[in-house]
């Protein structure tokens, strides 16, 4: 089974995470400059069978558009067609808070935790566990 591949976009960093080849677990596999992203990307399909993108939405706390939400899903047309792959949003609220808990949580340092792309790498992986578990939910997404 292919793997499936999330993105925590960011104009300076992109988060990255991925599945393993049975879809069960989210790992966090790197942050790259978003400058970089479709380059990394393309390299990492030629190495690895990747069927599904999942792409963070940005939200505001009520639910509407961002500054971000226009980058987000021009990235999401951008990505299909170079890619021709098909690319899910998922509600990104919250991830980098949840990340940053997730750092202290397993005891990392305050130093360690100032780390942000550490902090993209985990939202990212927040961002796939949160699709896969939607989707074993039955939701839909669009």
């Amino acid at each position: 089974m292919p793997q499936l591949l999330a993105l925590d976009y960011g104009r300076k960093r992109t988060g990255i995470a991925v599945t393993d080849d049975s879809q069960i677990i989210a790992s966090g596999l790197t942050t790259v400059r978003t400058h970089d992203l479709f380059d990394f990307l393309k390299d990492y399909f030629e190495k690895h069978d990747v069927t599904t993108i999942i792409l963070g939405d940005p939200k505001r706390l009520d639910g509407t558009d961002t500054n971000s939400t226009k980058e987000a899903t021009a990235l999401k047309k951008r990505l299909i067609k170079i890619f021709d792959k098909p690319v899910e949003m998922v509600d990104e609220r919250f991830t980098s808070k949840m990340a940053f808990q997730t750092m202290i949580d397993i005891g990392l340092s305050k130093k360690k935790r100032q780390n942000k792309e550490l902090v993209d790498e985990i939202s990212a992986t927040i961002i796939l566990q949160s699709y896969m578990t939607q989707r074993e939910g039955g939701l839909n997404f669009g």
